[in-house]
């Protein structure tokens, strides 16, 4: 086990290196100029000259990509040009908002989506399936940022049940950041109050995120069932006697959801890029609103930055995921020995 993990992450790192160049080439031939943005509309040719000097805006632009990836190499990932703060701290503030409202998603994906997926597959053709079929088209089509508004309209405004925006209620205050993950640092803490004025304003913005990956995931565990319904062993452990709940549970699903779980890699990207409409929505405080900040101020820092973090954390998300599905499915590292 240790050596497929060994390789996948070293499968990772070029996907990583290619990243970091494509992300600063196409970052740096917009037209924007990211001097005479900072320097203001009543900067002169000398003054936006000295700012594109000082920030190396003036050199060229294989000089400035080296640079780039020997300041990543270093863990540097430089300042902000448009505050002047240094983006790993503005990143490490941020980070951990938008990985609890994508880890959140998630888990309703997967709580939701495999037991809807199951007893899609065993009731084949029926009602069940036809409803969950339904359910699954809806949650694929439906725009997240309709359903965003429709959440706030009916919880927030009209039932006053969850909180409209941000994290926290701000008569709270924080609680001591240890994780960064409210719910988590909440708990430390002792503040039951805090932990669940929390849930509270992360309930609507996970639902909104969820919903896609829940219908995807729905989806293929529905996929996959019907699939290990056919196998032979499914057929004689059902003239062994084995009762459905059992049957279906132990045996099918866990063969089953060998497809689902590959799903979960890619459904972490595209939850992650799916949280940029629902923070901006939301005021959730995570690297969504801040890469949003970031291209209208034509920050390239901040979006080479935040464009870095999101790929380190898919690329790790995604080595979990393939070792879960080794320890599901003990034939998938094998076929790396």
């Amino acid at each position: 086990m240790a050596r497929y993990i060994l390789k996948r992450v070293l499968l990772a790192l070029p996907a990583l290196l290619g990243l970091v160049l494509l992300t600063f080439v196409l970052v740096r031939v917009i037209p924007a100029d990211p001097a005479a943005m900072l320097a203001g509309d009543a900067a002169t040719p000398a003054q936006i000259a000295e700012i594109r000097t000082r920030y190396g805006l003036d050199q060229p632009l294989w000089r400035q990509a080296m640079t780039h990836i020997r300041q990543v190499m270093t863990g540097d990932l430089g300042s902000s040009i448009f505050t002047g703060r240094p983006v790993a701290e503005e990143i490490g503030f941020r980070l951990p908002a938008t990985l609890e409202l994508t880890f959140a998603a998630l888990f309703l994906s997967v709580v939701f989506g495999v037991p809807l997926g199951l007893l899609a597959a065993l009731d084949h053709n029926g009602p069940v399936d036809q409803l969950v079929r339904l359910l699954s088209v809806g949650g694929l089509a439906i725009a997240g940022f309709w359903l965003a508004i429709m959440l706030q309209l009916v919880f927030s405004m009209e039932l006053d049940l969850l909180p409209l925006r941000g994290r926290l209620d701000v008569a709270l205050g924080t609680p001591p950041v240890v994780t960064g993950f409210y719910l988590l640092d909440s708990l430390l803490a002792g503040r039951l109050d805090m932990f669940g004025n929390a849930l509270k304003h992360l309930v609507l913005p996970a639902v909104t995120l969820c919903l896609p990956g829940l219908a995807s995931i729905a989806r293929f565990t529905r996929s996959g069932v019907l699939e290990t319904l056919q196998k032979e062993f499914v057929l004689y452990a059902r003239a062994a006697g084995y009762s459905p709940f059992r049957l279906a549970t132990i045996y099918v699903l866990r063969n089953a959801v060998t497809v689902t779980v590959t799903q979960v890699g890619l459904l972490f990207g595209a939850l992650i890029s799916g949280a940029v409409a629902v923070e901006a929505i939301f005021d959730w405080p995570g690297l969504g609103t801040y890469a949003v900040q970031a291209i209208l101020a034509a920050d390239y820092k901040a979006l080479l930055a935040v464009t870095l973090v999101v790929g380190v954390v898919y690329a790790v998300v995604n080595v979990l995921v393939d070792v879960a599905q080794a320890l599901v499915d003990p034939r998938v590292a094998e076929q790396l020995k």
